[in-house]
This record gives structure tokens, C-alpha cells and sequence, in this order.
């Protein structure tokens, strides 16, 4: 098979890395990719949004299928053009990828279909959303609807947060996608990751993970797209993920089929879960970056048996099969990360370490330049181990960050403490 791949995060190498390893896989193509994915796929210099140029690389290069990696090309409708073209592909229609494009729809679809979530309201101008917060009080949770890079959610503690919260995404901080604003109850509890494979009628669990999203250790300061993460997520036991599929997943899935949207792809759930109950927090219609990396790293080459059975609706002839040990993924980022920071840096020491079905470097921002690995994003690798034990995929996984040599980054160095 000709397989393309779109996307150039950390995610979508970690998918191309356990795609090669299926010996389905003739050749692999990304777009546009990056340096790490470089090293063992082809790139393709196009816009994963642009639906005119992805089908002309289809038909250059003969391709049978194709995954979209990120949200942005989802959303583009890309998935519906390349099925309109007749070409098999992994991901949700536009219509469907709203679950993750608009806040509200999908606080609309757990109303319609009674999964539990938290009380919600929306708003389109800054005043009466002030006047909401006002009366609700804080903590609560402020939210700019559209698709914002994993950023536009503040969880206020304060009034003034939320007030200050609402005034940056009304004031165009986070573009049109904060044109219209959901503001949250706040939910307290311990926050993890399920992705289960939908073919529009089947659904299959394909795994669990805890993200560690704020920037700074012990889960302080600003949010970000994530600082590591690591699977399986203990609080996610099997009894919570059967309550998880029969409360919320199933009847999302079966809302999305009655009004004529099914959902096709990955639909990651973030979940609270407090008391032994889990509500949604959110969903996303592709895998999580960096949960993507430690999910890769334990499925491997059966990856891509699965997306390909989702995309031809037979689900329910396939099954996960799971390694029973833990993955763990340090992301390194480029100081000032969430805000603003430097491109350019060069990393050294990527070239001596392993690179096995235990252990990788997951590229995310980089690009090569001159023989070496440059800095191009905010987050910039995502060093990545398997262990027996959680405990041991974190030291493997820490150990690789001390062999890197790159004074411009910096890394969380608590990564599974609430596991640990």
C-alpha cells in the first residue's frame, strides 16, 4: 500500500513510526512532515489543508489510503474530499469533526443524548458573559468555542481570571475561534485521556493515557498543548471505561448517526473523574499530541489494521491487542513556551540515541538545516520510552533527555507524578 499521512507534529510521527512497521506499508508519504520524520518517510512540501493539494498528491503518487494527523485539514473538510474522490481515508467528515471544531455543538450533543458533562453556557459578546461569571462566581471555566491550538480554554480560579479570560478571547486573542465564547462549570477531579475508534456505528477502545497540560511542575502555571504524557492511565479502570462507552461514547456515537453526521475516526474523550463517576470534559476527532506518542509506542504496527478497518466500517471484525507494560513521553520545548520563544536552535545529541520499538525520539517542531536538527516550534520533541514498569519507562525516558544537548529547551521533570 501507498499510504500519506498528513500533518508535521509529534503525533504525526509517531504514527508514521508504527505505519512503516506494518509490513502493508509499500511506501509512506508526509505532508509536510518534519527533520525526525524525514529520517524515515518521505515529505511532500503541501498544505494538509488545501483539498485541491492534497488530492493532486494522491493522484501523482498513486496512494490507497490516507490519515489525517491534526484537527485544522478535519475541519477543512479534506476527509470529505478524498472520500468524494473515492479515496479510503482515517478521520472524520467536517460535519462530524465539529465535536472538536465548536464547543457548544458537542456540549448540544451530550444535552441531546444525556452524557454527562458540566453545566454550560455560551455567549457572543463580552458583556453578558461578564455578567454570567459575575453571578456563577469562580472557579470556572472559560472557553473560546472554535478550534484554538489546544490553548483557548482558561480555568479560572478567580473572578478576576475569568473576567481577564473573557476579555482576551472577545479581544481577538484567539482569532475567529473565539467569536463565540462557552463558559463551564468548574469540574475538580483527576483528568484523563480514552480514545476509541468509531466506524460511524462500532466502536473500539484502542486505549487510555494521562496528559500532563500546564507548563510548569507539580501542574502549575498557563495551559499548554501538553508536557508529556504517559499510557495506560490508572484511574481509567476497566469497570470506568465500560461506564465511559455505555454513558458517554455509545450514545455520542449514536446521536452523530441520527442526525446524519456518523462519526468516522478517533474520538478522544478528556474526562474528570471524581468519586468513581466520569464526565466529558471535551472531545477531540484525532489523536491526542503528546498522548499519540506512548499510544503508538504500545500498539505499534497493528495501528495501522485498526485505522484501516475504522475507515471501511468493520470494526467489529478487528481487536486491540496491548503489551502489558507502560509508555512514557517528556516533552522538550523551547523556552518561553507557551508564549513567546526563539526558532533557530540547533539540537545536538539526537544522532546517538536508540531508536527501537522502546525507545524514540518523536520529532514535533524541527526542521534540518545545514546537517543539523533546528528548533521551528514550541514544543520540539517528545522523548519517548516503554518500560515494564511506569517507573521504568520514566527512567528510560529521562535518561534519553540528559543526552540531549540543547541549552535553548527546557522540560518538565516530573512527568507521571500523579501516577507515581
Amino acid at each position: 500500500m501507498n499510504i500519506l499521512i498528513l500533518g508535521s507534529g509529534g503525533r504525526e510521527h509517531a504514527l508514521a513510526w508504527a505505519v512503516k512497521q506494518n509490513p502493508k506499508c509499500d511506501r509512506l508519504i508526509v505532508a509536510p512532515g518534519n527533520a525526525g520524520i524525514g529520517l524515515l518517510a518521505e515529505l511532500a512540501a503541501i498544505d494538509p489543508c488545501s483539498t485541491s493539494a492534497v488530492l493532486a498528491c494522491v493522484e501523482e503518487n498513486a496512494i490507497d489510503f490516507v490519515i489525517i494527523g491534526p484537527e485544522a485539514p478535519l475541519a477543512a473538510g479534506v476527509g470529505d474530499a478524498l472520500r468524494a474522490a473515492g479515496v479510503p481515508c482515517f478521520g472524520p467528515s467536517a460535519a462530524a469533526a465539529q465535536l472538536e471544531a465548536s464547543k457548544a455543538f458537542t456540549k448540544e450533543i451530550c444535552d441531546a443524548c444525556g452524557a454527562p458533562t458540566a453545566a454550560w453556557a455560551r455567549f457572543a459578546e463580552l458583556d453578558p458573559a461578564l455578567d454570567y461569571v459575575r453571578t456563577q462566581g469562580a472557579p470556572i471555566v472559560v472557553k473560546a468555542d472554535g478550534l484554538a491550538a489546544g490553548k483557548g480554554v482558561i480555568v479560572a480560579m478567580t473572578l478576576e481570571e475569568a473576567e481577564a479570560g473573557l476579555r482576551e478571547i472577545f479581544g481577538g486573542a484567539f482569532g475567529d475561534a473565539g467569536a463565540e465564547v462557552v463558559i463551564e462549570e468548574f469540574m475538580a477531579g483527576e483528568e484523563a485521556s480514552f480514545f476509541v475508534l468509531s466506524d460511524g456505528v462500532n466502536v473500539l477502545p484502542v486505549g487510555t493515557a494521562q496528559d500532563h497540560k500546564r507548563v510548569g511542575e507539580g501542574d502549575t502555571g498557563p495551559n499548554t498543548g501538553g508536557m508529556g504524557a504517559y499510557s495506560p492511565a490508572p484511574v481509567l479502570s476497566a469497570a470506568l471505561q465500560e461506564q465511559v462507552l455505555d454513558q458517554i461514547i455509545r450514545p455520542t456515537v449514536a446521536e452523530m448517526a441520527k442526525r446524519g453526521t456518523p462519526f468516522q475516526g478517533v474520538l478522544y474523550a478528556g474526562l474528570m473523574i471524581e468519586n468513581g463517576n466520569a464526565r466529558l470534559v471535551e472531545y477531540n476527532v484525532r489523536f491526542g499530541d503528546p498522548e499519540c506518542q506512548v499510544l503508538m509506542m504500545r500498539l505499534g504496527a497493528q495501528a495501522l489494521d485498526l485505522m484501516q478497518a475504522c475507515a471501511e466500517g468493520r470494526l467489529d471484525e478487528v481487536q486491540a491487542t496491548w503489551a502489558e507494560d507502560h509508555a512514557m513521553t517528556v516533552v522538550m520545548a523551547a523556552k518561553g513556551y507557551p508564549g513567546a520563544y526563539e526558532k533557530g536552535s540547533v539540537i545536538d545529541g539526537l544522532d546517538a540515541l536508540p531508536e527501537t520499538s522502546s525507545q524514540m525520539v518523536f520529532h514535533a517542531g524541527t526542521a534540518s538545516k545545514d546537517g543539523q536538527i533546528i528548533a521551528t516550534g514550541g514544543r520540539v520533541l517528545n522523548v519517548t520510552a516503554r518500560g515494564a514498569t511506569l517507573q521504568e519507562a520514566q527512567s528510560r525516558a529521562y535518561e534519553m533527555v540528559a543526552q540531549i544537548d540543547w541549552p535553548e529547551g527546557f522540560f518538565r521533570r516530573d512527568i507521571g507524578w500523579r501516577a507515581l
